[in-house]
């Protein structure tokens, strides 16, 4: 099990989410493992922290879970943390491939080539499972 941390933000009639190019493994959404006895929604807030160094953000509500790949169940919830810059890098917690560059994707556009397609999907079980008033 994954949790994602879901960061939006609106700019013009753009939204967009929070992104990052990993340093091997090409653009990526945030997410990473629960640990055992870990609530979900704390191994977001946690994996927010470790990934992009965001150690303030608040829990909004949980946007459901859903199987992303082979079997593998994804507990997406939606945080908030406005002031974020328009891109930053950030060296992750615990990760032996450096440094991540973190930006901002259309979240209704299709996800593009550089992202693998389950975050394809991710984004679009989010897109889902928003409401209108998700992103001010």
């Amino acid at each position: 099990m994954k949790a994602c941390p879901v960061v939006l933000r609106r700019i013009g009639g753009l939204r967009e989410i929070l992104a990052f190019q990993h340093s091997c493994a090409g653009l990526q959404l945030v997410k990473g493992g629960i640990e055992p006895g870990e609530a979900s929604e704390d191994a977001a807030l946690r994996e927010l922290a470790e990934e992009a160094g965001i150690t303030d953000a608040r829990h909004v509500r949980a946007l459901g879970s859903a199987e992303v790949r082979g079997g593998e169940v994804w507990h997406f919830h939606l945080l908030d943390r406005p002031g974020l810059p328009e891109s930053w890098h950030n060296d992750a917690v615990g990760d032996d491939d450096g440094r991540y560059r973190f930006f901002w994707d259309d979240l209704d556009a299709e996800a593009g080539p550089g992202f693998d397609p389950v975050y394809g999907a991710a984004m679009a079980f989010i897109r889902r499972r928003l409401h209108n008033g998700d992103v001010e």
